[in-house]
């Protein structure tokens, strides 16, 4: 009679046990997505994801799309975005420096051809303009993406500082004579066709077939949104240093075991799904390792702006 009290106990604990780890188990999973393209496509691109992660995980997973960078970042920030597929250096750098315990870092993309890690910021401008160099661009109207990303705003203004003088605020000592925020890579790229702007920023990998817009990018994007002539209609006139890809991110304090399920769930859709992947992170792009090292310096970036904004 011990025996079988002593067992039952035993069972009655490990049933109890079960049930509070499957209590633990979210059963909703969050993943942010960048605004600054089409709503309709950034979604549509990340279906496959969802109905692989539902399956995997038995969860609904919500594809939450912001109209802006910030939106993530405040997702992040607050807990309410629990994974970030197509991510941003600058967006991780700005969560990082705010709360460096609210994400941690899961893969870096990394370039199917090269396997290569990083990205350049581009200037592009129409093909059949006649300008050549940023300072043709002189006294002209420009435009940035938007104020969280790395490409499309964080690097060229860094750059742009060091070989006119000034700021956005003063157009770079009045280099151009008007400095806006588009709202996205998107934006830009359709701003220079309609002639918004003379020039404007836009992110590409400069890797691949140029013809199809390279193997990631805003190029590659809108060749395959169904404008297979872009790059006969734009010229790239200027390239920053290389870029870091943004980071896949994942929820800090989300329960460890869940944790490591999404992270092998993603590495079985990359081997098993590779295209699902590609559609997904924005190009011919692998999940690789990566480490806060990678994007020490565009967090030290990301300082150094804060710090100027702020005096």
């Amino acid at each position: 009679m011990k025996k079988i009290i002593k067992i039952s106990t035993i069972l009655a604990g490990i049933i109890i046990s079960s049930n509070a780890v499957a209590s633990n188990t979210p059963k909703t999973l969050n993943i942010g997505i960048l605004g600054g393209e089409s709503a309709t496509q950034q979604i549509g691109d990340n279906m496959c994801v969802k109905n692989f992660l539902d399956k995997e995980l038995n969860v609904d997973t919500k594809l939450r799309n912001s109209s802006d960078y910030a939106g993530v970042i405040q997702g992040q920030l607050g807990g309410t975005i629990d994974l970030v597929l197509n991510g941003s250096a600058s967006a991780f750098a700005s969560v990082y420096t705010q709360d460096p315990n609210a994400v941690q870092l899961v893969a870096i993309p990394q370039d199917d051809t090269d396997n290569s890690k990083g990205y350049y910021s581009v200037v592009v401008v129409k093909s059949d303009s006649p300008y050549k160099t940023l300072k043709d661009l002189k006294g002209k109207a420009f435009g940035f993406a938007d104020p969280d990303s790395t490409s499309g705003y964080l690097v060229p203004q860094y750059q742009f500082s060091k070989m006119f003088g000034g700021n956005m605020d003063n157009k770079f000592n009045n280099t151009f004579s008007s400095v806006t925020f588009s709202g996205g890579h998107e934006q830009d790229l359709v701003g220079v066709l309609n002639g918004q702007f003379d020039g404007a920023v836009t992110w590409s990998s400069l890797v691949g077939d140029r013809s199809k817009g390279y193997t990631s990018g805003e190029f590659t994007e809108f060749v395959s949104a169904g404008h297979p002539d872009l790059m006969k209609k734009i010229r790239v006139i200027w390239k920053s240093d290389l870029i870091p890809n943004g980071p896949i991110t994942i929820r800090k304090n989300l329960p460890e075991d869940f944790k490591k399920k999404v992270i092998a769930a993603l590495h079985k859709l990359d081997k098993e799904d590779h295209p699902c992947m590609e559609k997904a992170l924005g190009g011919q792009l692998h999940l690789a390792n990566t480490s806060l090292k990678d994007y020490q310096a565009i967090i030290n970036l990301r300082k150094t702006l804060n710090d100027n904004n702020r005096s």
